[in-house]
This record gives structure tokens, C-alpha cells and sequence, in this order.
């Protein structure tokens, strides 16, 4: 239980029951090949995933009251998509405390998007189970809720860079990909964003969406230090 009291200090939250925290970093992967039936996190990923959802909805209703519902829910979608909840995992180093099995700690799992996202709605599903709503909106208004243009830019990177390239540049702006790995079930791309024949920058993700998405960000950083 080593690993879940220093996870615990890290998020400022002491479970009464530890045993949800441990199922909360325990990886399919980690239960299959220890025959732990219902022992993985897929469960409290459901239950954390609604929380965040309602969290997130009130926050933004309360702190937008200018914005209509679309650009609410395209606010809202830019908060709690996949890369961006794997972003937030770093200040948690929530990957060293993840329960891999040995295939998905040899292939990279810590780092994986999927596995980070799922888990950290995780983490607030047993928060919720575990200390109530209140804990579990505490927990989300620090770890996730945070940055929010910094995310928006990010969720809107493609649209905004192809903009920024039209009014800027003389060349088109284009996606190559440099390289596809892993099994059909968990495939990862990475792909360079390029104007004209020069590259800007790379990206990858577990679709070639979020790997042009991750490279037009990071472009975006290069070409638009103002934002």
C-alpha cells in the first residue's frame, strides 16, 4: 500500500477506504493476469467520468455566463477529451502509481493516454464512492478545472493553426505521418504538422486525429507565442 499513501499526499485526499484507491490504479491488464475478477478500474472510470461531467458543467455555466449552450458544450468537451484529463496526470505522476500488467509496462502503458485518462476518472469515481461529492468536486476544481485557455487552445489547435497558416503564410499547411506502431487494438501515430515542405512540429495519439491534433499544438506554441 506503499504507492497509494504517496499518491495520497500528492492529491491532498486521505481515503477511509483504501481499497478503492488501489482498484482505481489497477489496470485490466494488472487484473487479468492476477485473476482478480472486478478488481480493475473500468467501473469507477464509468462512475468518475459522470462526476467530472457535472462538475465540469456547473463550473462552466456559473464562470461563462456569456457563452450558448454549443459553445458550452464544445468548452466543456475541450476539458474532459482524452489528451487533456492525460495532461493533467503529470503534476500527479499519476502513471508511477498505475497497476500494469507486464505486457502494457514492456509496451509504455505508464505513459499512454488512454491509461492515464481512464484512471484519473477513476481516481474521482473512488473519491466520490469514498468521500462524497464535495471531496470529489474539490479534487476536480484542482487537478482539471485549472488553465482553461491553455486547453481550449489546445482542443481548437487544428482550426486555429489552419486559420494562423491561411492569413500568414504562403504555403498550405499539411500532416505527414512518420511512423504507426503497436496492435490493432492500441495502434499509436505519430505525425509531423508541415507548411508547405517544412516541418514544425510532431505529435502522436491513438489515432492519427490525435496525433495531427497534439502536432498543431504544439506548432501552434512555436508560431503564436502570444497565445
Amino acid at each position: 500500500m506503499k504507492k497509494e499513501k504517496t499518491f495520497q499526499n500528492i492529491i491532498g485526499y486521505a481515503f477511509q477506504n483504501e481499497g478503492l484507491l488501489t482498484q482505481a490504479l489497477t489496470h485490466s491488464s494488472y487484473a487479468n493476469e492476477k485473476h482478480r475478477k472486478d478488481g480493475d478500474n473500468e467501473r469507477l472510470e464509468f462512475l468518475g467520468d459522470a462526476v467530472l461531467e457535472v462538475v465540469t458543467s456547473e463550473f462552466l455555466f456559473l464562470n461563462y455566463p456569456d457563452l450558448s449552450e454549443g459553445d458550452l458544450t464544445k468548452l466543456r468537451a475541450s476539458l474532459v477529451c482524452e489528451p487533456t484529463l492525460a495532461g493533467c496526470t503529470s503534476q500527479l505522476r499519476l502513471g508511477e502509481f498505475i497497476h500494469l500488467g507486464r505486457g502494457e509496462e514492456l509496451t509504455g502503458g505508464r505513459s499512454r493516454k488512454s491509461i492515464l485518462s481512464d484512471a484519473l476518472e477513476a481516481v474521482i469515481g473512488a473519491i466520490y464512492l469514498d468521500g462524497g461529492f464535495t471531496n470529489a468536486k474539490e479534487f476536480i476544481h484542482r487537478f482539471i478545472l485549472t488553465d482553461i485557455e491553455h486547453k481550449k487552445l489546445f482542443y481548437d489547435s487544428k482550426t486555429i493553426l489552419q486559420e494562423y497558416v491561411q492569413g500568414n503564410c504562403e504555403e498550405l499547411l499539411n500532416y505527414r505521418l512518420l511512423e504507426e506502431t503497436g496492435p490493432d487494438h492500441e495502434k499509436s501515430f505519430t505525425v509531423e504538422a508541415r507548411i508547405g515542405e517544412k516541418s514544425i512540429s510532431t505529435g502522436s495519439g491513438h489515432t492519427k486525429k490525435a496525433a495531427e491534433q497534439e502536432a498543431a499544438y504544439h506548432a501552434l506554441l512555436l508560431l503564436k507565442p502570444e497565445k
